[in-house]
């Protein structure tokens, strides 16, 4: 199979990177669609989506979700499934509209995924395969993609450059969080490229030499 192409579309004001993966053969998957869903559909172009992966039920992660499956759904003339989180997002995934009016951010909704996912799924999409590792702390539920034959991760809200997601929320866990880490991201190759949910891109090397959190 031929390499993948990553690219990131900042979405809602909040800047959160929903990925568009994309292979040779013009098909792709969307991971965390947030908003602003008629960015993504530009970023997208003719390409036949597969599936929206969604690592947790963050707004800012999963608020265009309901609209993007709609409208590609209609546009490629079957359903486009939305995978994941780990169903101990629910919770979040059912109060999008709730959280949007209390951040002001209009257009969002609440959605149900076709598919929660587990930790230890394999996903088969665009001829390679993706898995599944929950990684909790942020929220509950979230997990993270790990694509080992092409070199590369997205851990949505987990892991960044030189820090780690947030956890002062009331379902937050900060020893859960980076216990996790260590054991599903950083025991993974160092040059692991990891796209992290909001900044820039890192790998797994730099994290271990660098990230104050696990030194």
């Amino acid at each position: 199979m031929g390499h993948l192409k990553c690219r990131r579309v900042p979405v809602t004001p909040l800047r959160q990177n929903c990925m568009v993966v994309s292979n040779e053969t013009e098909r792709a998957v969307v991971i965390d669609p947030g908003g602003d869903v008629a960015d993504i559909l530009v970023a997208l172009g003719d390409v036949q989506v597969e599936a929206i992966l969604l690592t947790h039920g963050h707004l800012d992660h999963a608020g265009g979700a309901d609209e993007l499956r709609a409208v590609l759904s209609e546009k490629q003339g079957a359903r486009v499934p939305v995978l994941g989180p780990d169903r101990r997002d629910a919770f979040l995934l059912e109060s999008i509209c709730d959280q949007a009016a209390a951040f002001g951010l209009p257009g969002m909704r609440n959605v149900v995924p076709d598919q929660f996912l587990e930790h230890g799924a394999q996903l088969s999409l665009l001829g390679s395969s993706f898995d599944v590792r929950h990684v909790p702390g942020h929220t509950p539920g979230h997990v993270v993609f790990v694509n080992e034959e092409q070199g590369c991760s997205f851990v949505g809200d987990t892991l960044f450059r030189q820090t780690v997601g947030r956890t002062d929320f009331a379902y937050g866990d900060s020893e859960g969080l980076i216990n996790a880490i260590r054991s599903e991201l950083l025991s993974l190759p160092g040059e692991m490229i990891v796209y992290c949910g909001h900044g820039m891109p890192t790998t797994i090397e730099e994290e271990r030499k660098n990230n104050p959190f696990f030194q």
